[in-house]
C-alpha cells in the first residue's frame, strides 16, 4: 500500500471538510477573507509536506488552525504592520496563541458560528449574483477556480477576476465575517438560499453546453444545502429547500438515456429514482411542516413530494399540485410559476385549459427568450392536435435554449410533429 497515496488523500478529505471553518475563524481575527484564504493555504502546504511523514493528527482542524495562527503572527511580525487596526489584530493573535489546545474541542465538535459566518458573507448583497456564487463554491464549497469555471462553463480567468473583485469588494466594505442579525439575517439568509439553488439548478439542467446536466454541481449544492440545515436548524426554509433538492436529485439517474440524451419527468423509470434521496427529502420536509413552514422553497419541496410519492405518473396528484402553485404564486408572483401552474392545469383538467393559461403569458416581456414558453405550447398543442402549430413552438424553442441536448430533445419533438 502507498501510504504517502494514502496521506493525501485523507489530507484532501480533510481539507474539503475544514477549509471552510478555517477561512472563517482565520476571517474573523485579520478582517480580510483573501489574507484569510492565503494563510489557510499555507497551512495546507505545511500539512502536505509534514503528514506524510508524521501521519495525519487526532484532530486535524484543530493542527491546521494552530498553524494558520503562527503564519499569521509570522506575517504581521515580518511586515510591522503599523496601522493601528492591524497592530490590534496582531495582539489579538499573540493572546489567542496560548488558548489554541483550548480551543481543539470546538475546532474539531462545535462550528458553531464559525461557518455560519461563511455561508452568509460571500452571499452579501453588496456583491452581485455571479460573484456570490463564485465565492460560495469557492470559500464553502472548496471547489477550485478551475472546477467552478468547467461548471459553469466560463473561462477560468473570469471566474478567477470575478473571486478577486468579490474580495477586495468584502475588504473594501469592511463587511463583517459573521452571523448578520435580525431583519438582515433573515434577507441575508433568503440571499445564500437563492445561490444555493441557482447552483444545484445549474447542474439539474443545465443551461448551456453539450450535457443536460452536470449532477456534480447540485450535489456541491445539496451538500451545503445539508450543513446549513444542521447550523440552522429552526428555519423551515432551509429544511424546504433542502428536501426540495434531495427529492429532484433522487431523478438523476432516471432523467437521461444511455446517449445522454434527456428523458422528461412523465417518461422516466421512476424505479431509477433514488428512494434514499426521496425519504431524506421528506424527512426533511416533514421536519419544514413541523417548524410551520410555508415559504416558496416548502412550497417547491411540496409540489417536488407529489411527484415522488406517486408511483407512477399516472397516480400524481395533480389538482394537489395545482392548489400548490397557486399559493406559491401568491407569495411570490412570477410568470415562471405561472407557466408551471398552466402544466399542472393541463395534466389535472385537460391541455385547453392549460394552453389558455399559457397563452396568457405570451406578451410578458420577462418570458420573451425563454425557450420553455414555447416548448410547453408546443406540447399543449400537440395534444390537442395541432401538429403544425405544435411543432413551430418546438423550433422556435430550439433555437432559444443554449443547451445542445435539450435542442436536439426539442427539434426531434418538431419533426415528430410534422403532418
Amino acid at each position: 500500500m502507498d501510504t504517502a497515496a494514502e496521506t493525501h488523500r485523507a489530507i484532501d478529505a480533510v481539507w474539503r471538510i475544514e477549509s471552510p471553518r478555517l477561512i472563517a475563524g482565520l476571517a474573523k481575527m485579520v478582517r480580510d477573507v483573501g489574507i484569510a484564504e492565503e494563510l489557510a493555504q499555507d497551512a495546507l502546504v505545511a500539512a502536505l509536506e509534514r503528514w506524510p511523514q508524521s501521519g495525519v493528527p487526532e484532530k486535524p482542524g484543530a493542527w491546521l488552525m494552530a498553524t494558520a495562527k503562527n503564519r499569521a503572527i509570522d506575517r504581521l511580525r515580518r511586515k510591522k504592520m503599523a496601522d493601528a487596526k492591524l497592530a490590534e489584530v496582531g495582539r489579538d493573535l499573540e493572546a489567542e496563541q496560548d488558548t489554541i489546545p483550548d480551543c481543539d474541542a470546538a475546532l474539531d465538535d462545535d462550528i458553531g458560528d464559525e461557518l455560519h459566518g461563511p455561508n452568509y458573507t460571500p452571499c452579501h448583497p453588496v456583491l452581485s449574483r455571479e460573484a456570490q456564487v463564485a465565492l460560495t463554491l469557492r470559500l464553502i464549497g472548496g471547489l477550485t477556480t478551475e472546477e467552478i469555471a468547467r461548471a459553469f462553463l466560463v473561462p477560468e480567468a473570469t471566474v478567477a477576476q470575478r473571486i478577486v473583485r468579490a474580495k477586495r469588494v468584502l475588504s473594501e466594505a469592511r463587511v463583517p465575517f459573521e452571523v448578520p442579525r435580525g431583519d438582515d439575517r433573515a434577507e441575508r439568509l433568503s440571499s445564500v438560499l437563492a445561490v444555493l439553488y441557482l447552483v444545484f439548478n445549474e447542474g439539474y439542467t443545465a443551461t448551456k453546453g453539450d450535457d443536460w446536466m452536470r449532477p456534480q454541481i447540485s450535489e456541491e449544492a445539496l451538500r451545503l444545502g445539508r450543513i446549513l440545515a444542521g447550523l440552522a436548524p429552526e428555519e423551515p426554509e432551509v429544511h424546504g429547500l433542502v428536501a426540495l433538492m434531495e427529492i429532484q436529485a433522487s431523478r438523476f439517474a432516471a432523467r437521461t438515456g444511455p446517449s445522454g440524451e434527456p428523458i422528461l419527468l412523465l417518461d422516466q423509470n421512476r424505479a431509477r429514482w433514488d428512494k434514499l434521496l426521496i425519504r431524506r427529502g421528506l424527512a426533511a420536509l416533514n421536519r419544514a411542516d413541523e417548524l410551520g413552514g410555508s415559504g416558496p422553497y416548502v412550497l417547491q419541496a411540496a409540489i417536488a413530494a407529489c411527484h415522488a410519492r406517486a408511483r407512477t405518473a399516472d397516480e400524481t396528484d395533480w389538482p394537489r399540485i395545482v392548489t400548490l402553485y397557486g399559493f406559491l404564486a401568491a407569495l411570490t408572483p412570477s410568470p415562471v410559476i405561472e407557466l408551471n401552474r398552466a402544466v399542472a392545469v393541463s395534466m389535472a383538467s385537460g391541455p385547453a385549459a392549460g394552453l389558455a393559461l399559457v397563452d396568457e403569458l405570451l406578451a410578458e416581456p420577462s418570458l420573451k427568450s425563454y425557450h420553455l414558453l414555447p416548448s410547453v405550447r408546443g406540447d399543449l398543442l400537440k395534444k390537442l392536435g395541432r401538429l403544425d402549430e405544435a411543432r413551430v413552438e418546438f423550433e422556435r424553442a430550439a433555437s432559444l435554449t443554449e443547451n445542445a441536448r435539450e435542442r436536439d430533445l426539442l427539434l426531434a419533438r418538431a419533426e415528430a410533429a410534422r403532418s
